[in-house]
């Protein structure tokens, strides 16, 4: 992986982090990211509802190739491992709000009649499985290389992770501001103090604060067909983030 690239910067006379990926090709993977979770186990994360997140944000492109965003998640699968320094923690079920683009070559989400692609506003909402016993379910990860049997398992598992999700339409290379509104049984999501997208499907608790962007890809659309992997960038990509506040209450 190559090693994140982030930086504070002036713009405008306001401070402004700037995060950015290089060109590269296919097979190795790029991600600049800022967190508050990367030496903490799950447990000790530090964010719970309700609270309310803003930032505003833009990006160089309208299409960068994998994903970027901001928000709350619990690192399901500890990809902050890659980052060096981390807690090793076992996987989870995922719980994130956040906002949420993913290139066309992503599928990232278990129903049949949500957006699982382009600009996002999303939500996953998991049960508390002890690891041991989401263990117990390792075998099952052995048959979803098979078409026919992801096809099956697929909404089995889209009854025990929930999630729900809306479009945005909005030119992401300009300035705008962005809010989530976590809150203890309703997720709010605006563009500029005008909500867009609102969902009962509320993360658990607790949570990490993750801004991102990386050049990696995961589909598991209905025909069951997985794939994954990390994807050509012909050109850097980046995302300025400023005036980021959450607040408790």
């Amino acid at each position: 992986m190559d090693a994140k690239v982030i930086g504070l910067v002036a713009f405008d006379n306001e401070q402004v982090w700037h995060l950015e990926i290089p060109a590269g090709e296919r097979g190795k993977y790029r991600l600049a990211q800022l967190d508050d979770y990367v030496n903490h186990s799950r447990k000790d994360f530090s964010w719970q509802s309700p609270l309310t997140l803003s930032l505003s944000a833009r990006v160089s492109a309208e299409d960068i190739p994998g994903t970027w965003g901001f928000g709350f998640w619990n690192d399901p699968f500890s990809f902050s491992l890659g980052l060096g320094g981390g807690t090793r923690r076992f996987p989870a079920l995922p719980n994130t709000a956040w906002f949420f683009h993913a290139s066309s070559e992503n599928h990232l989400s278990l129903q049949e009649n949500k957006p699982a692609r382009g600009f996002l506003a999303q939500t996953f909402q998991s049960p508390p499985i002890p690891p041991a016993l989401l263990a117990l379910g390792s075998p099952f990860v052995a048959l979803l290389a098979f078409s026919w049997s992801a096809r099956l398992i697929r909404p089995m598992l889209g009854r025990i992770v929930k999630d729900d999700s809306g479009s945005i339409h909005t030119d992401v290379t300009e300035w705008h501001h962005y809010s989530l509104k976590l809150g203890r049984s309703l997720v709010r999501f605006l563009v500029d103090d005008r909500e867009i997208f609102q969902t009962s499907v509320v993360p658990a608790n607790p949570l990490g604060f993750v801004i991102w962007i990386d050049n990696q890809f995961a589909s598991y659309p209905p025909n069951g067909k997985l794939t994954y992997g990390t994807m050509d960038t012909s050109q850097s990509a980046w995302m300025e983030v400023k005036d980021i506040q959450i607040i408790e209450k």
